[in-house]
């Protein structure tokens, strides 16, 4: 058989992905499993879209391709929504494209820009669409290391200047998958006047704008002055209703970033499901209404989620936005080890730092996605099996 190419065998293992078939594993021994490894709640998506898919599902033209324009509503709906919301206006048809979710917009979009010889800054740990994106345009990613010593943010004036020239891509994402940290907005400006000075596009991912807590309210990077002439802006429904296996997301920004990642999408899809289309219209007419609701359950998810790592001796922070808590472990337990033991001993899936870039060594990142009770569970078990590591059982 022929030889595989380098872009593919550049690419790193993906822990989430062989997850699935090891929790498979696990139950069909009878063990009882706790998952907080994905960002995947247990929760409803609206009912609102769950009757519009429905409904929609019954309509023989919802089932014909819908290209790359896609329903029309859907558009417009998500436009509608990206002005009330922010206070940010963009054209439906020329300044917004929907999405198979955000994460393949956002891997397609290394295709219209990079090339061999080409940089990317990728905040470590972080997504790995960005990295996979980047190898497979045979670009070169830079990985900046997001630590506590700088909150978490990727510090645009430490970029060598050598690396700097190169560059033409930085992936930013606040809140923060996996940190749960947040930017404050002198920051986003600093960063889009660094873009525009050295012309990179600042590739923005704000999936997680709606899980916020506390009063914290997570802007747009459109809300920074400047940012429409150096950024494209990727939003999710996955995450704010519930909705990851539907797959519906979009990217917004000026035309000239738009139009090429509509371009490229045209060769590699034929459109998403027109009637998951017409639920996600349903549910941005839901959003306020039903939200609330929602973001209550996490807030309560989340504060259970503390309490229970903090009484087992875990030094957790209490996030302010997404549905994660990134938790440090002690000196000299390694990640993946910890991952490992955690499943193998005691049925509680977590994602090891290290799985999402060597920048993540000494952490590993718990989702609140399931009820306080079970959380309280999967953190006594954590417990144990850092106890054993570090020799105190």
């Amino acid at each position: 058989m022929p030889a595989y190419s380098k872009r593919y065998t550049s690419l790193p293992p993906y822990l989430l992905a062989a997850i699935p078939q090891k929790k498979r594993e696990l139950m069909a021994r009878g063990v009882d499993v706790i998952d907080l490894g994905a960002g995947d709640a247990d929760l409803p998506a609206p009912p609102k879209a769950v009757a519009a898919l429905a409904a929609a599902a019954q309509d023989p033209a919802m089932s014909r391709y819908g290209f790359g324009l896609g329903l029309p509503a859907f558009r417009e709906a998500a436009a509608t929504w990206m002005e009330r919301r922010f206070g940010q206006r963009f054209d439906p048809l020329t300044e917004l494209v929907p999405l198979i979710g955000s994460k393949e917009g956002i891997a397609h979009l290394a295709l219209v820009y990079l090339e061999p010889g080409d940089v990317a800054i990728i905040p470590d740990p972080g997504y790995l669409s960005y990295l996979g994106g980047t190898l497979l345009s045979g670009a070169e990613p830079y990985m900046y290391p997001i630590t506590p010593r700088t909150n978490f943010l990727v510090e645009v004036d430490e970029i060598p200047a050598d690396v700097r020239a190169r560059t033409k891509l930085l992936y930013l994402n606040y809140p923060n998958n996996p940190t749960a940290a947040v930017a404050p907005r002198e920051y986003l400006a600093k960063v889009v006047a660094w873009c525009r000075t050295h012309d990179i596009l600042l590739v923005y991912d704000n999936a997680y704008s709606e899980m916020t807590f506390d009063g914290y309210v997570a802007p747009s990077i459109f809300e920074i002055d400047g940012a429409r002439d150096v950024a494209l802006e990727f939003h999710s429904l996955s995450k704010t209703y519930n909705m990851t296996g539907w797959r519906l997301g979009w990217a917004a920004g000026a035309a000239k970033f738009v139009g090429p990642l509509a371009r490229v999408k045209s060769f590699v899809d034929t459109g998403h499901f027109l009637a998951a289309q017409r639920a996600g219209v349903a549910a941005f007419e839901s959003h306020a209404e039903w939200l609330p609701g929602n973001l209550a359950t996490f807030r309560a998810r989340r504060d259970a989620a503390v309490a229970a790592f903090r009484a087992e001796g875990f030094a957790v922070e209490v996030p302010r936005a997404s549905m994660y808590l990134w938790v440090p472990l002690p000196a000299g337990v390694g990640s993946m080890e910890f991952h490992e033991r955690l499943m193998n001993e005691e049925g509680v899936i977590v994602l090891a730092g290290k799985a999402l870039g060597e920048g993540g060594e000494g952490f590993f990142r718990v989702s609140f996605i399931t009820s306080p009770e079970r959380l309280a569970e999967a953190a006594r078990r954590a417990g144990r099996v850092l106890r054993r590591m570090t020799g105190r059982e």
